[in-house]
């Protein structure tokens, strides 16, 4: 699923509930990181971009919709892969600068091929 490249601010044409936009605190280029979770086992999977289409899209289709800042284009979680993120709920931090997705993963979250994109570099601690 492909779009125009999202705006500084709320998106142009946006169906997001103004009310639910007005709260965003977004990047300089309009995005908002979403972090996906695992809903009932709390694993943290991926992070995400959206702008305001993409969140209203994760919001009315249940299927999480990101922005993908190399290709510039929406693109929805598993229509190529088949490893969909169906939502189950989704939470604006204190300061509206960062959505938590819990969703119901089917299959690996990460590109790599691996069940999150946390899992593979873990970083040493009193270096």
């Amino acid at each position: 699923m492909t779009g125009n490249a999202p705006s500084s601010g709320p998106s142009a044409g946006s169906a997001l509930d103004p009310a639910i936009a007005a709260r965003l605190k977004r990047s300089a280029d309009g995005l908002v990181p979403a972090i996906a979770q695992q809903y009932d086992t709390g694993e943290v999977l991926m992070l995400g971009w959206m702008d305001d289409e993409a969140l209203h899209r994760t919001l009315t289709t249940g299927r999480c919709t990101y922005w993908s800042r190399s290709r510039r284009e929406y693109w929805v979680k598993g229509d190529t892969s088949g490893h969909a993120q169906h939502v189950k709920s989704v939470a604006l931090d204190c300061d509206g600068d960062t959505l938590l997705v819990k969703v119901d993963q089917v299959g690996p979250a990460c590109h790599t091929g691996t069940r999150t994109c946390f899992d593979a570099d873990t970083l040493p601690l009193g270096q």
